[in-house]
């Protein structure tokens, strides 16, 4: 394959056929794509022109956005019935997991099974906790959520039923955040949908900024 396609072996798995993230955006990467089968992904400017990409089959599926924050911005708020440990159980995190998140890119593309797109986030999971890159996010000692993590960056979080809409996020990802900073990291920065407003907002209560917008469009190639 050329260097305009990379695999993305973690999808294939969940999704069982091939899948690609394209390099760039160009006529040349976009007609490999429409030669080669599989689910393909690419992430390109908001203000870029899109004429190609609909052209050639792609359609759209989300926008992403980075927030980050720096010890000097941010803004904790911290509560002593909110705690964050190491290594929580894996069984409980997976139930927390599994259909919770409805706004990725995966669960929005209507080419994808929703059980599949699930699986690919309980996969990831499963890897990062094998890592140990995950903090359990307790109430009162009961696990009520999970933010994984790899250096600065939170790459994946999710609130249990019972907790959302309660306000105890803010005083987890303080936590969290607090944390990361400490071991001497100058931000702390997440990947997160523009439509995402509960956690947009929970990010901007803290003192984080945004940047790097991405419009996320896909094509599947039979």
């Amino acid at each position: 394959m050329s260097d305009l396609l990379k695999p993305t072996p973690w999808d294939t798995a969940a999704f069982g056929m091939p899948t690609w993230e394209l390099t760039e955006y160009s006529a040349a990467s976009l007609q490999q794509a429409a030669q080669t089968a599989g689910h393909h992904t690419i992430k390109v400017d908001p203000l870029a022109d899109k004429r190609m990409l609909h052209e050639q089959g792609f359609y759209y599926c989300d926008t992403l956005i980075e927030p980050y924050c720096n010890a000097t911005r941010l803004r904790p708020a911290l509560h002593a019935d909110a705690t964050i440990g190491k290594e929580p159980d894996a069984a409980q995190a997976m139930v927390i997991c599994h259909g919770a998140f409805a706004h990725g890119r995966f669960h929005r593309d209507f080419n994808l099974s929703k059980e599949a797109a699930d699986k690919r986030y309980d996969n990831w999971l499963g890897q990062l906790l094998d890592k140990k890159q995950v903090y359990g996010l307790y109430w009162k000692n009961e696990l009520g959520g999970f933010v994984a993590y790899d250096g600065n960056s939170l790459l994946l979080h999710a609130v249990a039923e019972k907790y959302r809409g309660k306000g105890c996020s803010k005083f987890w990802w303080s936590a969290v955040c607090e944390e990361l900073l400490a071991a001497g990291h100058d931000e702390v920065k997440s990947s997160i949908s523009a439509g995402n407003l509960a956690v947009l907002n929970l990010y901007a209560s803290l003192g984080f900024s945004f940047r790097n917008p991405q419009d996320i469009y896909h094509r599947l190639t039979p």
